[in-house]
């Protein structure tokens, strides 16, 4: 029985790699290895930072500082980072970034003072922002419009599985010691640089983008004022803003104390419930990616927008878990439209132009959302004495993002669209 049914089984993988896989550029697997490496690590790391800066004697606040000093870093260096990715290329960019990240968390491990901690973490993230910007910039450069939909959610299920896999790593390694958790991340991000120097061209560009820039006689570099005057451009910034207010900030900060609070359920339903939308952002990723490229980017826009404000609604007139769950599916849902979809929009604008500050700025929003969302949340949480009304702020700002993805033009190229549906349909038979 066993030999009868593993052919069957072998060729159902063959069948959905053929799918979701084909046609795309070495590029691709490559920083899709790199997000894994660097979100396994990251997940390892970040349940027990706070616990290392408090062990030092300081307060829970200045302990959070250590997580939000490196969020802001990231920020204000996504535009410059861009700028390197102009000047030196993405793949330096990217290993240098990385290296930064990985000796910066080794040292971390071995800080003897607070003050150390957090120089060192701010140097992280001033790292990661150099590797975000040039591995985004990468990836939209190394793909052709009929695949980026596809690429990019590749590269992001690197970021989910590990991120997933992170944590359970992280409760083996931390019964070492508190400080191994760092020296293990910094190993990934080393596993991580190697992948990145050895395994990716230096000048990665698909035999299809060239054909296309030589046709169209393009100019090499895309200033940020032109990707600027693209309404498309300004959307695609304000849905990052939103999803990095939302699905992250908002997600992260109130979501487990409304579990304890409103719902009185323990920290491990909050837990669960964050598996189950990671769960379904995972399912829904690649066939996402594959709409996103056969449909065009619009009508995955909508659909991402449209279910983030209904998972808000649903959190907002929450009274039981089996309604919260029901939230939570729907939100993860909408991450895995919302996740690649942005990015599918800023990397038609650029086109086979180099584009790291406009990437740059792009992923500027989202850390942006990321660091406003828990403060916002939380001030109208105190400010208002519940939890109803900074739900309902989530559910305007999501709203703004639908009206803006529901008006904007199609970025899609025509040709593009038509060969994706050839490919779609040939697969497909």
């Amino acid at each position: 029985m066993q030999g009868k049914h593993s052919p069957c089984s072998l060729e159902t993988m063959n069948t959905i790699a053929r799918r979701y896989f084909q046609d795309l550029p070495r590029e691709v697997a490559v920083v899709t290895a790199i997000a894994f490496c660097v979100a396994l690590g990251y997940g390892i790391v970040a349940p027990v930072l706070p616990l290392f800066a408090e062990s030092f004697g300081v307060s829970a606040l200045a302990a959070s500082a250590v997580i939000s000093l490196f969020a802001f870093m990231r920020f204000v260096s996504a535009t410059p980072s861009g700028w390197l990715v102009n000047k030196l290329g993405e793949r330096w960019v990217l290993g240098v970034g990385l290296s930064m990240v990985s000796v910066s968390s080794a040292l971390a491990g071995t800080a003897q003072t607070y003050s150390q901690l957090l120089f060192l973490r701010a140097a992280g993230g001033l790292g990661s922002a150099m590797f975000s910007v040039a591995a985004m910039s990468l990836l939209l450069h190394s793909v052709d419009p009929q695949h980026r939909g596809r690429a990019v959610s590749m590269y992001q299920s690197g970021f989910l599985f590990g991120g997933l896999a992170g944590p359970f790593v992280g409760g083996l390694v931390v019964g070492i010691s508190i400080r191994a958790p760092f020296f293990v991340y910094s190993g990934t991000l080393m596993l991580a640089v190697c992948t990145a120097l050895f395994t990716l061209p230096k000048m990665p560009k698909t035999a299809a983008l060239e054909k296309e820039a030589k046709k169209s006689e393009v100019v090499d570099t895309m200033q940020l004022k032109e990707a600027l005057s693209f309404r498309a451009y300004w959307t695609a910034m304000t849905v990052n803003l939103v999803t990095g207010m939302t699905s992250f900030g908002l997600r992260m900060t109130l979501i487990p104390l409304f579990v304890i609070e409103v719902l009185h359920k323990g920290a491990q339903t909050s837990s669960m419930s964050f598996l189950v939308s990671s769960v379904m952002q995972a399912l829904l990723l690649l066939p996402v990616g594959r709409m996103i490229d056969v449909r065009g980017r619009k009508p995955a826009l909508v659909i991402g927008c449209t279910l983030l404000t209904t998972s808000l609604m649903v959190l907002t007139a929450s009274k039981s878990l089996e309604v919260f769950l029901v939230s939570m599916m729907i939100m993860g849902a909408a991450s895995s439209f919302l996740g690649a979809t942005p990015s599918a929009m800023v990397g038609d604008i650029v086109k086979t132009r180099k584009g790291g500050q406009v990437v740059g700025l792009y992923q500027m929003t989202g850390d942006l959302g990321i660091i406003i969302g828990p403060l916002l949340a939380g001030y109208l949480k105190d400010s208002t004495g519940g939890y109803f009304m900074p739900f309902m702020v989530s559910v305007l700002v999501s709203a703004v993002a639908l009206a803006m993805s529901a008006t904007v033009r199609e970025t899609k190229p025509k040709m593009a669209n038509k060969l994706s549906q050839e490919n779609y349909e040939t697969t497909s038979s």
